[in-house]
């Protein structure tokens, strides 16, 4: 049950936490193995919150647009359990994988079914789910970020895209390798583009913050309109809180107390459910790949408010 303090104001808030951050030292290193991302500012920062209504709060570079990465997952996750519902898990699991993101370890032994939607190889079997039932799985992932964020200017960093690319024998090999099984629907080439344009999405803490708030929301979009059952925004919710945070998840939940889902780009969004979104950017990483400054300030967040799931 989530604790909510009456009266909340978010803007003194997240001021006082950027200000708390800002006196601290060491904020990680940004991703390294992908060259675009390599040349950011550790220290940059950025925090929006979002209400259900469509307010939003924010402090430093929170309209700054970067990589979201891995963030978009979740809502690749959204728009394709919205299509086929509960047969999406027959086809990726549900559990922490206990290895690194981009591991071929489990894949063999498991035959070809990916432990959860934010790994790698999950993310793949979503993606390419989602591709077979609408044509353009990367397309129809950025008309959603458009329309829930309010902002038709978000697009792909084709920089980005590229970048990965040639640096994706890792995601070309996971894919392969559940295409060996029958996992894999669409030639692995074909989703690989898929794959690299969907995590190349540039957006603001405030159009991520925006665009989570369909979990909030408790599965209805920014219209009013649903997209998801309240029973399958629970369960996004619930796989964001023990996976969404690559092998820090318990750390995570821990520590913040939120369904949140990082990428190595140094975002994190995270979810109250029933009262507000928030997203935090800041380019340096911890050795597990999550936002040293993003997950200090949702620590914050979540203690000078009272607002937890726990």
């Amino acid at each position: 049950m989530v604790t909510m303090a009456p009266s909340l104001s978010f803007q003194p808030v997240i001021e006082r936490i950027a200000e708390e951050l800002e006196q601290r030292p060491g904020r990680g290193r940004a991703a390294d193995y992908i060259p675009a991302l390599a040349a950011l500012d550790p220290r940059r920062f950025g925090m929006a919150v979002a209400e259900l209504d469509g307010t939003v709060y924010g402090v430093g570079e929170w309209r700054q647009p970067f990589s979201t990465q891995s963030i978009t997952k979740v809502f690749t996750l959204a728009l394709d359990l919205a299509r086929e519902g509960d047969e999406l898990w027959e086809h990726v699991g549900r559990e922490p994988s206990g290895n690194p993101f981009n591991s071929l370890v489990q894949l063999e032994y498991e035959n070809g079914i990916p432990r959860n939607p934010f790994i790698n190889a999950g993310a793949l079997v979503v993606t390419d789910r989602l591709h077979t039932r609408t044509g353009d799985a990367a397309g129809t992932l950025l008309d959603f970020l458009r329309t829930e964020s309010g902002n038709p200017g978000l697009s792909f960093d084709q920089e980005v895209a590229a970048s990965e690319a040639a640096h994706g024998d890792r995601n070309a090999a996971l894919g392969h390798f559940m295409a060996s099984y029958g996992n894999i629907g669409n030639p692995v080439p074909v989703l690989l583009d898929q794959y690299f344009r969907q995590c190349s999405v540039e957006a603001s803490c405030a159009d991520l913050a925006l665009a989570t708030g369909v979990l909030a929301r408790h599965g209805v979009r920014a219209d009013g309109s649903r997209l998801l059952t309240r029973s399958q925004a629970k369960q996004v919710n619930a796989v964001m809180l023990t996976c969404g945070t690559y092998d820090a998840a318990g750390d995570f939940a821990y520590r913040v107390g939120l369904p949140g889902k990082s990428g190595v780009g140094g975002g994190i969004i995270a979810v109250v459910p029933g009262r507000c979104t928030l997203c935090v950017w800041s380019p340096g990483l911890d050795e597990r790949g999550n936002s040293v400054a993003g997950v200090a300030a949702l620590d914050r967040f979540t203690t000078l408010t009272g607002l937890s799931v726990f």
